[in-house]
């Protein structure tokens, strides 16, 4: 397995034709991954993540900085030592190549082929999945779920140390990514490979990380385990990246030492703030309770969503055009245009501060 070390990279991409602006990718960027762990990468498009994974890989160089695998400088490691496997979004397999030969690539370039059979084997097994079937079709004969399996197993068919995906589950539809991130997982397990897994879906994060780190901009905004970050974010950026449904956010004032919703009521402050600032106080839909009629803050509903396998329902509604979620049980009947009235749980509060958007405690 690889510790991985990345120390003050970064990497600016440059239009050659010199007509568009230079896009900084990655600025003065610090992670350590420790040997075995599991780390995903998680943020929006453009924030820099698939940048840092082929930085790892060895596939891009940075402009400043050094990546290191086991305090070994990468650049003074031969390729064929590095022990990286590698899952692509759009698989990358040679088409006129048949999956049998795919998967045992690495093997046979070492004159190892004899091999290929029990890794085929040992994949199979601990996914519970039948890959021998495919062996002999090519590409254009395999579904898009039979693509990446081959690619997976491809991965694994190795002398493995790091593994890299880039979205490996993008281009599948919902039913395969569920049951491909168990396969993943158990692979993971048996394997005790060092990870680092790319991805924008929190599901995928949360199912195979150890520690999740959250990019945006080039930059780490926080890391850690999943309920963590959604707990206890650090910034308003984590609060509604992270969490489905959404996190409601209201803008207000601050008064004497409280946050100023106008409307939506008054609540004390973690820590003094200076009169006539602005703070934005996010709540989570579950943390908004319906209450009596004449009680609480009135809203009119716009839509009512129901969600069958997560058992909840969400309300959309609004008040002088402010708009809010709340989370209640699939059995709740409003329907658009009814009047409804709810109450906010303070304790479950969250405030940030609106100019920067970092958290106040």
């Amino acid at each position: 397995m690889r510790a991985i070390t990345l120390e003050n990279i970064s990497k600016t991409y440059y239009d050659k034709s010199r007509r568009l602006t230079p896009v900084l990718a990655i600025k003065d960027f610090d992670l350590h991954i420790d040997d075995g762990e599991a780390v995903v990468l998680l943020g929006p498009s453009g924030c820099g993540k698939t940048t840092l994974l082929r930085l790892i890989a060895g596939l891009e160089q940075p402009d400043s900085g050094r990546v290191l695998y086991n305090q070994v400088p990468l650049d003074a490691i031969p390729v064929e030592e590095r022990g990286i496997g590698m899952v692509f979004q759009n698989y990358v397999l040679i088409p006129h190549w048949e999956s049998r030969r795919t998967i045992g690539f690495f093997l046979r370039l070492r004159d190892r082929e004899d091999e290929v059979p029990a890794h085929v084997e040992t994949v199979a097994k601990i996914t519970g999945v039948e890959i021998e079937s495919l062996m002999g079709r090519f590409p254009r004969h395999l579904s898009g779920g039979e693509k990446q399996r081959v690619s997976i197993a491809r991965a694994f068919a190795r002398d493995l140390e790091l593994l890299l995906f880039d979205e490996p589950f993008a281009n599948l539809d919902a039913k395969f990514r569920a049951q491909a991130r168990v396969e993943l997982k158990r692979l993971i397990q048996e394997f005790n490979v060092t990870l680092v897994y790319v991805t924008h879906d929190q599901v995928e994060a949360m199912s195979v990380a150890d520690r999740i780190v959250i990019l945006n901009a080039g930059r780490i905004v926080q890391s850690g385990s999943y309920q963590a970050l959604h707990d206890d974010p650090n910034s308003l950026f984590v609060a509604e990246f992270l969490g489905t449904p959404t996190i409601n956010s209201f803008w207000g004032r601050v008064s004497q030492g409280y946050w100023d919703g106008s409307y939506m009521g008054k609540v004390r402050l973690p820590c003094p703030q200076p009169d006539g600032s602005e703070v934005i106080l996010g709540i989570r839909p579950m943390f908004v309770h319906l209450t009596a009629a004449g009680e609480g803050i009135p809203a009119t509903v716009e839509r009512s969503i129901p969600f069958y396998a997560e058992k909840y329902r969400l309300l959309e509604v609004w008040l002088r055009k402010r708009r809010w979620r709340i989370r209640v049980g699939l059995e709740d009947r409003h329907v658009p245009g009814d009047t409804i009235h709810c109450r906010l749980d303070w304790d479950k509060a969250q405030f940030f501060n609106a100019r920067t958007g970092a958290r106040i405690r």
